[in-house]
C-alpha cells in the first residue's frame, strides 16, 4: 500500500487527505496547525478528520525540526503532500518521501505564487484561478506542475465563493491525478515562471480603500476582502466605514469628486477614477445602512 505523510490545514487540507482516504493511501502521520485564537476559524479541522480516522496527529511550531524529521524518516513516506499547510518545507523534509514531494496550491500557477492567491486573483480582476497540484522544492511555488483544474471568477464574487470553487478543484485534480501520481505515469510540466508573480500575504490595513481609484477597483477590493476577512474600509469624518457587499453600476456620476450619496433608497459613491458603485451592505461606526439618517448625505469621500 502507498504510504504519506500529510501537511495540511483548511478545507483544502480537509478535501484533499478525504481524497487520499478514498483511494486507499495510507496516511501514516498528520502534521498541521493549532488554530489562532485571534483569527476566525470559518473552515473545518484537519486534525478532526484525521482523529476520525485514527490517524496520528502532531502539530510542532516548526514543522522543520529535528524530532519533526526523525519522525517522518521512522514511517520511511513514499509521499509527502501539502495542502494548503502554512509553512515552508526544508528539503530535510522533502527528500524523505521516496516518490517525491507535492503541493496543491490555490491558483493557475505559475500565476499568483505565495501567499492568499484567491484575494490577489480577484483583487486583479482575473477572471479564472484555479488550483495546481506541483512538485515541492525549496522555493515557494516553482517546482514542476503535475496537474491543474480552472474555475471561474465571476464579476461578483466574493473571495469565500471562489474560495469554495478552488477547494472543489483541489480535490478534483487530486482524484484525478492521484492514481498516475502513485503508478509513476504523472507527467511534469516545467513551469516558465516569467508568466506570473510572487505575492506576499496581506494585512487587515491592506483593505483601505482609495476613493481616487475607479468603481471597478474598489469593487474588486471590497469582494477580495468580504468577510470572513477583515473587510474593506476607510475613514471618514472621523468615522469608520466598513464595505461587505458592492456592485459596479452602469450610471452617470453625479459628483466631481469622491462621495457618498443616497438616492431612492439606495447609496452610492462617485469613485474618483471613474464610475459609480453602488454600497449594498456597509456601516458607518457600526450602523447598517438602514438605520443611519438620509440626512447625513452626501459625505464627501475625498
Amino acid at each position: 500500500m502507498t504510504r504519506a505523510v500529510v501537511f495540511a490545514y483548511h478545507d483544502v487540507g480537509v478535501r484533499c487527505l478525504q481524497v487520499l482516504l478514498s483511494r486507499q493511501v495510507e496516511v501514516a502521520l498528520v502534521v498541521t496547525h493549532e488554530d489562532n485564537p485571534e483569527e476566525s476559524i470559518w473552515f473545518e479541522s484537519v486534525a478532526e478528520l484525521a482523529r476520525l480516522h485514527d490517524i496520528p496527529v502532531i502539530k510542532p511550531e516548526n514543522p522543520n525540526a529535528h524530532e519533526v524529521i526523525e519522525a517522518i524518516g521512522k514511517i520511511s513516506p513514499d509521499f509527502i503532500f501539502s495542502f494548503y499547510y502554512r509553512s515552508m518545507l526544508k528539503k530535510e523534509i522533502l527528500s524523505l518521501a521516496k516518490s517525491g514531494a507535492y503541493n496543491m496550491h490555490g491558483s493557475l500557477l505559475p500565476k499568483y505564487r505565495g501567499r492568499v492567491p484567491v484575494n490577489w486573483a480577484i483583487i486583479h480582476g482575473e477572471t479564472e484561478t484555479g488550483a495546481t497540484l506541483h512538485l515541492m522544492t525549496e522555493k515557494p511555488d516553482n517546482g514542476d506542475i503535475i496537474a491543474q483544474t480552472a474555475v471561474p471568477i465571476l464579476p461578483d464574487d466574493t473571495a469565500l465563493e471562489v474560495f469554495r470553487k478552488v477547494t472543489c478543484a483541489a480535490e478534483i485534480t487530486l482524484h484525478g491525478v492521484l492514481p498516475d501520481l502513485i503508478s509513476g505515469r504523472a507527467k511534469r510540466l516545467k513551469q516558465d515562471l516569467s508568466l506570473g508573480g510572487y505575492f506576499s500575504g496581506r494585512r487587515p490595513e491592506d483593505g483601505r480603500i482609495n476613493w481616487q481609484a475607479s468603481a471597478a477597483s474598489i469593487h474588486n477590493l471590497v469582494r477580495a476582502v468580504s468577510p470572513p476577512y477583515p473587510g474593506a474600509f476607510c475613514d471618514i469624518n472621523g468615522k469608520r466605514l466598513k464595505l461587505f457587499k458592492t456592485l459596479v453600476e452602469s450610471r452617470p456620476r453625479r459628483h466631481d469628486k469622491p462621495c457618498l450619496y443616497a438616492e431612492n433608497g439606495r447609496f452610492y459613491a462617485d469613485c474618483g477614477g471613474g464610475g459609480v458603485l453602488r454600497l449594498v451592505h456597509f456601516e458607518i461606526d457600526g450602523n447598517e445602512a438602514d438605520s443611519l439618517s438620509l440626512a447625513e448625505f452626501p459625505i464627501s469621500l475625498a
